[in-house]
């Protein structure tokens, strides 16, 4: 069964810092696009940042020059560098990856709460 599993949300200040990673597991034959997404409580989920399976990424306006994102394809996993952290912010992140597995397609991870407040 495949599965994606995040982890390094949690509370910070603004201005500060954080990480999120999200490992790939199962019978997975090959990864396409990953990245994450967020959402915020009364708005809809987001594109934050994709990367493809190349190494080319795409950013949200709102996130670009302060948001990195990478990959490691030996390792099936995608992560998420965020600087300048502001309180818009705050969101659930949500790793997502389009794999080919015995069920071609989407697939998403838990989620993973970010929370930017002094």
């Amino acid at each position: 069964q495949v599965q994606l599993v995040e982890s390094g949300g949690g509370l910070v200040q603004p201005g500060g810092s954080l990480s999120l990673s999200c490992a790939a597991s199962g019978r997975i034959f090959r990864i396409n696009d990953m990245g994450w997404y967020r959402q915020a409580p009364g708005k809809q989920r987001e594109s934050v940042a994709v990367i493809t399976s190349g190494g080319n990424s795409n950013y949200a306006d709102s996130v670009k020059d302060r948001f990195t994102i990478s990959r490691d394809n030996a390792k099936k996993s995608v992560y998420l560098q965020m600087n300048s952290l502001k309180p818009e912010d705050t969101a659930v992140y949500y790793c997502y990856a389009h794999l080919i597995s015995d069920r071609n397609g989407g697939y998403w991870g838990q989620g993973t709460q970010v929370t930017v407040s002094s």
